[in-house]
């Protein structure tokens, strides 16, 4: 799966937990990532409704990504993380 575009916008979500805006809804979210890079994760819950929206994502030694949604379809993981809009930029701390 070559995710290019995907890719780099999830890179660029702040570890951690985090709040922005998708489709003008608020959510609450966290990515994770090993220390390795190669296995990460994302769960994201809307504030103020009943969305949800979880993946894995595998980096593996072929050099290909596995993006593993749960429970969804991976367009909607795909949307979601493109069209998220982070309140806090990578590398700003949670706290």
């Amino acid at each position: 799966m070559q995710l290019t575009e995907f890719d780099a916008a999830f890179r660029g979500l702040p570890e951690g937990y985090s709040q922005g805006v998708y489709e003008g809804r608020r959510f609450g979210l966290t990515v994770r990532r090993s220390e390795d890079g190669r296995r990460n994760s994302l769960f994201a819950r809307e504030l103020a409704g009943t969305d949800l929206v979880s993946f894995n994502l595998y980096r593996l030694s072929s050099g290909k990504t596995s993006l593993k949604p749960c429970e969804m379809s991976a367009e909607k993981v795909v949307s979601f993380v493109l069209g998220f809009q982070s309140d806090r930029l990578e590398g700003e701390s949670a706290v």
